[in-house]
């Protein structure tokens, strides 16, 4: 009766959210008293788990979150996202932007953790989208949400990649070569199928766009220059810098290089990767552990990025976007931790315990049924549990004892855990509120892109996991 609890759980924060356009919050606490309740947790228990699970989360994100938030606020007071978005579009094509981002996310930004990716390149999708057209915002929405996800659970050093490698003692050398394929593919071919569903009809904006007053404000400025001169982006891009440049000249904005306005995101970017590094290699150092800790790293770039803007925006645009930027983190982090609090209702109702006992009669069974049976475990795993990397750590615990029993290589199973653990990341996840709050969309446009969005890139990277089979 858990997973069917669990199931019920889930389903009435979606109705309760969509349908009778209850709050996210107030639906969250109600989804998680009412699993907590009917699953034999306990009074007691339930509301421990609901404050542990939020303070967990915040402990975890919440100054990532902030930092992150903020970094991106005053970045995009100086224009450096605007500038970006135009180097994109002029040297890749308006077309080719949602292929690059989704690749740089799932073969460079591996050993970034998920929530700092998504704080830091949401604001670039975002800047991005209207030179795309009308689905310009799903369409990078979903190359975000797929690339990171891809990324996370295909390509070393993503944190499920090397867990799943690590409980299946895979050798990290041989899985980051069929990961680094599966994951790019997977990537892009989800990229460009939710486009293509996107130009049929599929995406309203009324309905599945959400932009929150800081976020409206903030991109008023760049809407309002393409308004006046009554053509399409495209065709403003051409003018759109000089005109800019004009503007910041007027408000007394000092132009710096692009290079020099990015850094607060590559320095952090780097920090991080140089630990996970200096870790997977084991020749890391207090020192070196102390400078690639995400939260250390973030805040140097928030320091940077408030020198930068203080310099190039002036004190008082400085100020303007770090009081917007702290309207977006309330909400977010309200959101996120409450998210946090029905996994942890879910994970203390023990849901793992009764999948592991369901799937423990299959040993034995041939190749293709080991693929999906690995895959759906990890697949049923992240729609009950709601995190990406518990569900691939704990398939990969329920399936490892029987691993030597199993026709088909250890690898394959790891990368059909991988698989599977990507599908279908919705509202139990922390991570699908952050990227409805950060991309200015409604729950049912985040359904629509990232729930979507990591459900296709599961199912495309399924008979690849199939295809290794054939020669791992």
């Amino acid at each position: 009766m858990v997973a069917v609890h669990t199931a019920i759980a889930i389903v009435l924060v979606i109705a309760l959210i969509i349908k009778v356009r209850v709050d996210p919050v107030i639906s969250l606490v109600l989804g998680s008293l009412y699993l907590g309740l009917a699953a034999g947790v306990g009074f007691a228990g339930t509301i421990e788990a609901i404050t542990v699970g939020f303070g967990g989360i915040m402990a975890e994100v919440g100054l990532l979150i902030g930092f992150g938030v903020l970094i991106g606020a005053l970045l995009h007071s100086t224009g450096a996202f605007r500038r970006l978005v135009g180097l994109l579009v002029q040297r890749v094509g308006a077309g080719r932007v949602p292929y690059a981002l989704t690749s740089l996310l799932a073969v460079v930004m591996p050993s970034i953790y998920v929530d700092v990716q998504v704080v830091l390149a949401a604001p670039v999708a975002r800047s991005a989208a209207p030179f795309m057209g009308r689905t310009g915002l799903p369409v990078m929405a979903s190359a975000l949400g797929g690339g990171i996800f891809a990324g996370y659970v295909f390509v070393i050093p993503g944190l499920a990649a090397i867990s799943i490698a690590g409980l299946l003692d895979i050798q990290l050398g041989a899985w980051l070569l069929y990961g680094l394929a599966i994951g790019l593919v997977a990537a892009l071919v989800a990229t460009m199928l939710m486009r293509l569903l996107y130009s049929v009809g599929f995406w309203d904006p009324e309905t599945d766009e959400e932009v929150d007053e800081a976020m409206a404000e903030q991109e008023a400025a760049d809407a309002a220059q393409r308004a006046r001169e009554g053509v399409s982006a495209h065709e403003a891009m051409s003018r759109a810098e000089d005109q800019a440049r004009q503007i910041e000249q007027d408000e007394g904005v000092r132009r710096l290089p692009l290079i020099v306005l990015l850094l607060p995101i590559l320095v952090p970017l780097v920090l991080i990767a140089f630990g996970a590094f200096a870790e997977l290699g084991g020749w890391s150092t207090p020192f070196i552990a102390f400078l690639g800790d995400a939260n250390l790293a973030l805040f140097l770039g928030l320091l940077g990025a408030y020198l930068l803007s203080r310099v190039s925006a002036g004190v008082e645009r400085t100020g303007t976007a770090m009081t917007a930027g702290f309207h977006t983190t309330g909400e977010i982090l309200l959101i996120t931790g409450v998210g946090g609090s029905l996994g942890a209702v879910i994970e203390a109702t023990g849901l793992d315990s009764v999948l592991g006992d369901l799937f423990q009669a299959d040993e034995g069974a041939p190749v293709i049924l080991s693929i999906l049976l690995a895959w759906f475990i990890a697949a049923v795993l992240h729609l009950a549990i709601g995190s990406v990397s518990v569900a691939a750590i704990t398939a990969a615990g329920i399936i490892g004892p029987i691993l030597d029993s199993l026709a088909v290589s250890p690898i394959v199973i790891g990368l059909a855990i991988a698989s599977g653990a990507m599908f279908a990341l919705q509202v139990n996840s922390n991570f699908f509120w952050m990227f409805k709050s950060l991309l200015g969309l409604s729950t049912k446009g985040t359904l629509k892109t990232l729930t979507l969005v990591t459900s296709v890139a599961s199912v495309v990277s399924l008979p690849l996991v199939m295809l290794a089979a054939l020669i791992a």
